[in-house]
């Protein structure tokens, strides 16, 4: 029942206000971890497509070697000398008027989890020579392979630098 006269104040009381507020508090707290496993991700399938397109240029490159449109010697393994190679471009020896340039990348990708920004993209990758054991993988004559040279460990549990 209400006094004519006297008005009820109107709001929010102290303890629905503490309330409140630790509703939000607890949500965000478990919304944030979730974010960064997300972030995490998404930088996990940068490393991926970034280690796919390499590799992939660097197969295309054995393949035109082993097709005779790129010259090499018979010491040499028939893959490149660096990553540059592969934008740069090489001579196509299929062209007709022999000015043609085979190019297998448009640049190179950038490892996400390489920490230092001012380093180039080509140095943030560690490179296998194909001389090189699989398991323990050391710079050469050429480019073989590449890997991602972070030190992390991702959500499948399988370190990085093994991807």
């Amino acid at each position: 029942m209400t006094w004519p006269g006297i008005r009820r104040p109107s709001g929010f009381t102290l303890i629905e206000l503490v309330v409140t507020v630790a509703i939000v508090a607890l949500l965000s707290s478990m919304a944030l971890p979730m974010a960064e496993v997300v972030v995490k991700r998404e930088k996990e399938n940068e490393l991926r497509a970034a280690l796919r397109q390499i590799r992939t240029a660097l197969d295309d490159y054995r393949q035109a070697v082993q097709e005779g449109r790129i010259a090499h010697s018979v010491d040499q393994s028939g893959y490149p000398e660096t990553l540059a190679v592969l934008v740069d471009g090489v001579p196509d020896l299929a062209s007709p008027d022999q000015k043609g340039r085979l190019r297998f990348l448009r640049r190179v990708p950038r490892d996400p989890f390489f920490p230092d920004p001012a380093r180039s993209d080509e140095e943030t990758w560690g490179k296998r020579s194909y001389a090189s054991a699989p398991d323990a993988p050391d710079e050469g004559a050429d480019v073989f392979d590449v890997y991602s040279m972070a030190t992390g460990v991702g959500l499948n549990g399988i370190p990085y630098r093994n991807w």
